[in-house]
């Protein structure tokens, strides 16, 4: 697997969190891989082959070529069919509410073509020149330059929504909405409608991912010395609370999640 990173340019760096590519060669018999909820909202376009997403054990769709896929807040599995190829665009919980009038929870837990959040000759246009392109430099400037275009007024987004994420992301997901709100109850209500709105889960869900990266991170750091340790370190109120989480988010236990062929992808985007 090859999967690099890549900066936006400065105009987007507020919104988008990076760029990233993933080569994988085809495989007679490629695994399946689980995907687990990370807390942003990607563009992606698929340049090679197709790749299936599991709806249950048997049943699949194909993925879009061109899409966006929404805030997800349970795992679900994708297969490749052949060579996988792709080029995606990763934005900040609040990033992606900036370039779409629709609300953001009508595009949780789905794949959503860019024709149907886009004006469609715009997006055909984008997807084919994209496909068209033949180095990631260039597709990065021509993403770019269709962000630009659609960028609305950052204010879209909601002051205590905004606020209240910084807060979750600097204190690893661990802060009550209570406390961020200074115990203003009357607050809670509102900030909740706004975060499904502009975010597309609530904020408590929001934090407990956050929370689950902190904890994936170090278990693949190799510094985690015991799950009581890694439990500790992410700010679970005990190790059985941690476990719980953890297998809500990714499906299995966090013993059972290092060397799993099937969380190989999820673990390649998590180090």
């Amino acid at each position: 697997m090859d999967y690099q990173t890549f900066r936006p340019h400065s105009d987007l760096e507020a919104v988008v969190n990076c760029y990233w590519t993933l080569e994988v060669p085809a495989e007679n018999n490629a695994q399946r891989q689980r995907i687990i909820p990370d807390g942003c909202i990607e563009m992606a376009f698929i340049l090679g082959d197709d790749i299936k997403r599991y709806s249950s054990q048997d049943e699949f769709i194909l993925q879009p070529r061109a899409m966006v896929l929404g805030q997800t807040i349970e795992p679900f599995y994708i297969e490749p069919t052949g060579y996988v190829n792709t080029f995606a665009v990763s934005f900040y919980p609040y990033g992606f509410a900036n370039f779409v009038s629709i609300p953001i929870k009508n595009l949780a837990n789905k794949e959503t073509p860019i024709e149907l959040l886009f004006e469609p000759n715009a997006a055909k246009e984008l997807e084919q020149n994209i496909i068209q392109a033949t180095t990631t430099k260039q597709r990065i400037e021509i993403i770019e330059h269709f962000l630009l275009g659609e960028l609305n007024d950052t204010r879209t987004i909601d002051k205590i929504v905004k606020m209240t994420i910084d807060v979750l992301q600097a204190t690893n997901g661990s802060a009550s909405i209570n406390t961020i709100l200074n115990e203003d109850l009357s607050k809670r209500r509102q900030l909740e409608r706004n975060f499904i709105k502009q975010i597309g889960v609530s904020p408590k869900q929001l934090g407990k991912v956050i929370r689950l990266q902190t904890a994936l991170k170090m278990l693949l750091s190799e510094k985690a010395e015991s799950l009581t340790h890694v439990a500790y370190e992410s700010d679970y109120f005990d190790q059985s609370h941690f476990i719980k989480d953890f297998k809500e988010f990714t499906g299995v236990n966090p013993k059972d999640f290092l060397g799993n062929e099937n969380m190989a992808l999820s673990t390649l985007f998590y180090r």
